[in-house]
């Protein structure tokens, strides 16, 4: 029996005429396969509308959450009038977004009156899961008009989690046990199931959330579990890209990667793909298919098991968010990396990951990891955090602490290729360079630079990139 999962990304289902593309990729694939499951994102910005609405409540700014309700409401509700709706399958889903968006404002409600300096991630997974229960709710109704047999299965009953809240890990075991219980007997019927994806539960039922990118997470896991075929990421480019778009507009499409080319990728900021998503794939040896919903044609990305016999390469650059600490010291590192572990771990609800580590005669510097699973404000939120805890051991904690940016080079076997290493350093020029490390993975080169030359960093090494093809 062969089964494919297929994961739409917010972009792909932002609009009536995006929507349609979903229902022609879903129609022409169910012939091509014995099995098929579905798992959709929130559309395109509803998750980052829902946040800042659970912010506006802590701060109880009623008028501020009820706008925004109001403005998804209208939104979800145009989308449906433009598809192709009977009468009553209309009424019943503009009943349900009302109901779903109903609990958000219960939600925040409930936020406002509970009023903290700091936003719960507890409270604001509650709001912003919302957003992919429509969403699934609206592909269920297209897809059912179309004749096309399918239901909507939210995530929360699917993924058991642990209670980290805004960053939760899906328990393994347990999910199986649910995926086995629910999904199982509805594809041995010949039903696609439209998973939520992003959402989880823990074994109590509170609702939780995986991080930002999260729906890719859940379709890896599901696609694992079920020990599907091959995995679909549709999203609104063509394929993971040498660089972001958005910030360089001649970045290209990578035709192949290895699956820990795709993980460092992910890992260092390439929004297209979570970063905890490749290692269940990997392990089964699942190949991923990135594509591009407006242009099905197109081959987009492969990623599969590396090949081994290539040439070491350079093959993408990208940027995250990096935090510094330095202090006129050296010594044991211990102690802070310690605090930083746990001020992250309170603040974010995730683990520190350093980066950068060095230490000389008189000086000490860490550089740690900001993952972009993070949200919108969170490198806002873990700087004061640690500025502040860092201000109650003035004597044993005298770190200077600054927001940086970790500019990577992406390629296979770098371990192997200094000279490109030094050709991508020599390209910075005269940017300063604060640290740099290579990848355990040997797949990734980072340096750690100014944020104010970010920008100027990755279009100098995607110039060697571009210049190598």
């Amino acid at each position: 029996m062969s089964m494919l999962v297929m994961k739409f990304g917010g972009s792909s289902l932002g609009t009536a005429a995006a929507l349609s593309q979903v229902l022609g990729t879903v129609a022409n694939e169910t012939g091509n396969w014995d099995q098929m499951l579905v798992v959709v994102s929130a559309l395109d910005g509803v998750t980052d509308m829902l946040f800042e609405a659970a912010q506006l409540a802590r701060i109880a700014n009623q008028r501020g959450y009820r706008r925004i309700a109001a403005n998804l409401r209208s939104r979800h509700l145009a989308i449906i009038d433009q598809l192709p709706l009977e009468r009553p399958d209309r009424h019943t889903l503009r009943a349900e977004i009302d109901r779903l968006l109903s609990d958000v404002l219960d939600h925040c409600r409930s936020i406002a009156i509970n009023l903290n300096e700091e936003l719960s991630p507890a409270y604001s997974d509650a709001v912003v899961a919302a957003g992919e229960r429509m969403s699934a709710r609206i592909v269920e109704a297209l897809l059912r008009q179309q004749g096309i047999r399918c239901a909507a299965v939210d995530g929360a009953d699917l993924l058991v989690t642990d209670d980290v809240y805004g960053n939760a890990q899906p328990d393994l075991a347990l999910t199986r046990k649910r995926v086995g219980e629910t999904l199982l007997p509805m594809l041995s019927s010949d039903m696609i199931p439209v998973v939520t994806g992003f959402i989880g539960a823990t074994i109590a039922g509170e609702t939780t959330t995986l991080g930002r990118g999260g729906t890719d997470y859940t379709s890896s896991v599901l696609c694992a579990l079920l020990g599907a075929d091959e995995l679909w990421i549709w999203t609104g480019v063509d394929g993971m890209m040498s660089a972001d778009p958005h910030e360089l507009p001649n970045a290209r499409v990578i035709p192949r990667l290895s699956y820990a080319e795709a993980a460092d990728l992910a890992y260092f900021g390439a929004r297209l793909l979570h970063s905890r998503m490749i290692a269940p794939l990997a392990e089964r040896q699942a190949p991923i298919r990135i594509k591009n919903i407006a242009a099905p044609e197109q081959t987009g990305t492969l990623v599969l098991t590396g090949k081994g016999d290539d040439a070491p390469s350079l093959k993408a650059v990208t940027s995250i968010h990096g935090l510094s600490l330095r202090r006129p010291a050296s010594g044991s590192l211990a102690g802070v990396t310690r605090l930083v572990g746990n001020t992250l771990f309170k603040t974010l609800g995730m683990r520190s990951e350093v980066m950068i580590a060095s230490q000389s005669a008189t000086s000490s510097f860490i550089c740690l990891v900001i993952p972009t699973s993070i949200g919108i404000d969170g490198v806002d939120r873990l700087q004061r955090a640690m500025i502040a805890k860092m201000a109650e051991y003035p004597e044993k904690m005298p770190w200077t602490i600054e927001t940086v940016a970790l500019v990577t080079a992406i390629g296979s076997d770098l371990h192997r290729a200094p000279r490109l290493q030094a050709q991508a350093l020599e390209r910075l020029g005269d940017i300063e360079i604060l640290g740099l490390a290579m990848g355990a993975s040997n797949c990734s080169f980072t340096v750690a630079v100014p944020a104010s030359d970010a920008r100027a960093a990755l279009r100098r090494i995607h110039e060697l990139i571009v210049k190598s093809d």
